[in-house]
């Protein structure tokens, strides 16, 4: 029962923060954008009012002209709209999922003994301290150089040193796919740690002194803009860290820390291509296609990377396999014969974990497509491969499915078609 219930807690959050994630980086993405195409006004009257800059477009069927005033407008409206919500909504619903996936079952998701055999509650710890340990120094070296001049450079050069040094740690310290989100969810953290601590802070105290009738200190605007825009280049480089774990060619790598970094390099990269468009457009700045260009080629120097080796045919992984099993056995027995050994400590008679049982070999061909999904294809199961599954042993599996079961199926299927 507490398997069921953690799986509808973790479907029900995830959903939960897809959608809070979308409304964040929605808002994110268009006021990125809006910055970036906003023009001169046109109209005496809004540029004597403190405009600096406005924008006309169509959508939906109807016309829009957003203006932008440069430090405060002559007056307060009396309905006001916050972003902050979304923000905090994305970051709450995502530790929430993070705890009923990995923390709370610490022991078999996040921890991986062949890497570091701690316990669990030191691990949750550990893990817990990289979100702390990463906004403490990142939001240090804001506040020292991210108002000086070329702050924004010194800020980036040590964010990509640090997000490096996290992910090296990450990698040995945990489970490859936990690593991964866990780096993900660091930056995250300081993303919203943005908006709680800078950005909504610094417009309160602007709202606060014009409806007091004070001048507005220009700082916190700068201050604030400049993590905006720091988060919206984080967003990539989370989002993929979000998308990993259905990747196991990714995190299952030995140098698994790098392709984390240079999958957030080419994705920051890539952001920085669509921030600036707009603003080339309008004559502010160079073509940024080079910057995409670099994404696309680190994204393309992976895939031929981490392409799979002539070694690793499964064909003949599983025949040089089949002669180390029992003789006379065919492929369902051997297969028996690996779940049995591999995989039964967790979905046996005595655990049955996600309400899977597979010592009964009536369930194995009827949850074969599963099996073939998360042994082979994502390499998922067993998890964090704590039963030291074989390549050798996923090869006969997946040879057992395409050829017995998948193969079989279809050849029913089209005797049952040639029947008169």
């Amino acid at each position: 029962m507490e398997s069921y219930l953690l799986d509808w807690a973790n479907l029900l959050l995830r959903w939960l923060h897809v959608v809070t994630a979308i409304a964040w980086i929605g808002s994110s993405f268009y006021f990125v954008f809006l910055d970036s195409s906003l023009t001169p006004p046109q109209d005496e009257d809004l540029r004597r009012q403190g405009v600096s800059g406005e924008l006309w477009a169509v959508h939906g069927g109807g016309f829009y002209h957003p203006v932008k005033f440069s430090v405060a407008p002559p007056q307060l409206p009396a309905h006001l709209h916050w972003f902050f919500w979304e923000s905090y909504s994305t970051w709450l619903s995502g530790f929430a999922l993070f705890t009923v996936s990995y923390l709370w079952n610490a022991s078999t998701y996040l921890i991986d003994k062949s890497r570091m055999d701690w316990p669990p509650a030191l691990a949750v710890a550990v893990a817990l301290g990289f979100l702390v340990a990463f906004w403490l120094l990142y939001d240090a070296v804001c506040r020292i150089w991210g108002q000086r001049p070329r702050g924004d450079a010194i800020v980036s050069a040590f964010v990509l040193v640090l997000v490096a040094a996290a992910a090296w740690l990450a990698c040995h310290w945990f489970a490859g796919r936990a690593a991964f989100l866990l780096v993900g969810a660091m930056l995250a953290t300081s993303m919203s740690a943005n908006v709680f601590f800078w950005i909504i802070p610094g417009q309160r105290k602007m709202v606060a002194a014009l409806r007091a009738g004070q001048p507005v200190d220009p700082l916190h605007g700068l201050r604030g803009k400049q993590r905006s825009v720091h988060n919206t280049y984080f967003t990539l480089p989370v989002v993929f860290a979000m998308l990993s774990g259905h990747y196991s060619f990714t995190w299952s790598h030995p140098q698994n820390w790098l392709v984390l970094v240079l999958m957030m390099f080419a994705g920051a990269s890539i952001r920085q291509f669509f921030v600036l468009r707009h603003g080339y457009k309008l004559g502010r700045n160079r073509h940024p296609l080079p910057y995409a260009l670099v994404g696309v080629a680190v994204l393309a120097a992976l895939v031929w990377c981490l392409r799979p080796q002539a070694s690793d045919d499964p064909v003949s992984i599983a025949a040089s396999a089949g002669t180390s099993m029992a003789r006379g056995q065919n492929d369902a027995e051997k297969v028996e014969a690996i779940v049995q050994q591999r995989c039964t400590s967790c979905h046996g008679a005595q655990v049955q974990m996600k309400g899977l049982r597979l010592d009964v070999p009536e369930n194995l061909r009827r949850h074969a497509q599963a099996i073939y999904q998360q042994v082979v294809v994502e390499k998922r199961m067993p998890m964090n491969n704590a039963t030291q599954m074989t390549e050798a042993e996923r090869a006969l599996i997946a040879q057992w499915f395409t050829v017995d079961v998948a193969g079989g199926a279809a050849g029913s299927d089209a005797a049952t078609r040639a029947r008169p």
